[in-house]
């Protein structure tokens, strides 16, 4: 289908649910809250349509004036230059129609689950792991976002062995979602005395919050147990059987909770993590049989796939999924993600653009 096929498609499906949704036919709710979210989605794409369609109008107005015999040679030259302008922002415009016909994934606009572990390089990877958890706070500040964290386990020297936060806010799924993978740091570890360059890495998944309207969980599905809360070397941390284990049985996922003094609080948090977890299950299996929506995507999201590599002698950072490195390590690591945010969005709407032309 070509663009201006794909264009008035579009225009005529808008049309038709301006009409359905202001005719007298008795509808269900739920009908006419997807026949609104849909007229919504397209709103912007219209508005783009009808721009492009204006200034491909005016263009042409502009060239008959600027062949025109009749015209005094003062107009001519205006229209001429007005002509040569339009010519140049005419690309913009069909380029922003196109990246508004890129299909937008679903779960870009839900809040995310953020899990963080260290990997191979014992404390190094903990340490490693702590600055890139601090990396995506600073991140979560700047995006106005609310960071919340829901569980950790830390060694004594400042370093996450795994942590679990949940973001919440305007776009964070679509934000975070390429940071799914192996991150990997080179760098002079601080207890090392001959200066000699090590490399750790830590594993990052970003799951999409699931709501239970997404993933309707039964009891008989769950088996939950109750233990004492361990600190650091596995002593107790307090008197009651507050911590919470809880097993999915149809897929055998488990889910920790002990951050909270209270059984019921520990099986809330839980369960918002198993939820995430499951629908993100369902997400990668979806993707696997897809295979060409798999293909146009930055990255596989796979969480055994090395995606970035920090090194600190050259301050420098690299992407290997887009080859994009920048020498803007510090920042970067204070949370100034969007460097890299921004290109791999970039480059993901060009790869879904590609399939779509």
């Amino acid at each position: 289908m070509s663009l201006d096929e794909n264009l008035n498609r579009v225009l005529a499906r808008h049309e038709e649910l301006s009409s359905l949704m202001s005719s007298d036919t008795q509808r269900s709710a739920d009908e006419f809250v997807k026949m609104s979210r849909e007229y919504a989605e397209l709103s912007p794409v219209v508005l783009g349509i009808i721009a492009l369609r204006d200034a491909e109008t005016e263009l042409d107005d502009l060239q008959l004036m600027s062949n025109d015999p009749d015209a005094d040679d003062e107009m001519r030259e205006l229209a001429q230059e007005e002509h040569r302008e339009l010519q140049g922002t005419l690309p913009e415009l069909a380029r922003a129609v196109q990246i508004l016909l890129v299909p937008k994934d679903e779960v870009d606009t839900k809040n995310a689950i953020l899990e963080l572990r260290a990997g191979t390089g014992g404390d190094e990877a903990a340490l490693f792991a702590a600055d890139l958890f601090r990396m995506y706070q600073r991140y979560a500040e700047t995006r106005k976002w609310k960071f919340e964290i829901m569980s950790m386990s830390e060694i004594g020297i400042g370093g996450i062995k795994e942590v679990i936060a949940s973001v919440s806010g305007k776009d964070v799924f679509s934000r975070l979602k390429f940071e799914s993978g192996v991150h990997r740091v080179q760098r002079v570890p601080a207890t090392e005395s001959g200066g000699r360059i090590h490399t750790s890495a830590a594993t990052v998944a970003v799951m999409p919050e699931a709501e239970e309207v997404d993933v309707q969980i039964e009891g008989k599905d769950l088996r939950v147990d109750v233990f004492r809360a361990s600190g650091p070397g596995g002593q107790s941390v307090n008197t009651t059987d507050s911590a919470v284990r809880i097993t999915h049985i149809p897929t055998g996922i488990v889910v920790s909770q002990q951050d909270e003094k209270s059984q019921h609080k520990n099986r809330a948090k839980g369960m918002r993590v198993l939820r995430a977890r499951i629908y993100e299950q369902r997400r990668q299996k979806l993707d696997d049989e897809r295979s060409t929506a798999r293909r146009s995507q930055v990255g596989s999201g796979d969480r055994s796939e090395r995606i970035r590599t920090y090194n600190f002698p050259d301050r420098r950072v690299t992407d290997h999924r887009i080859n994009l490195t920048v020498h803007k390590l510090d920042s970067i690591l204070n949370g100034d993600m969007d460097v890299v945010v921004e290109a791999l969005i970039t480059e993901d709407q060009a790869q879904k653009l590609a399939q779509i032309n």
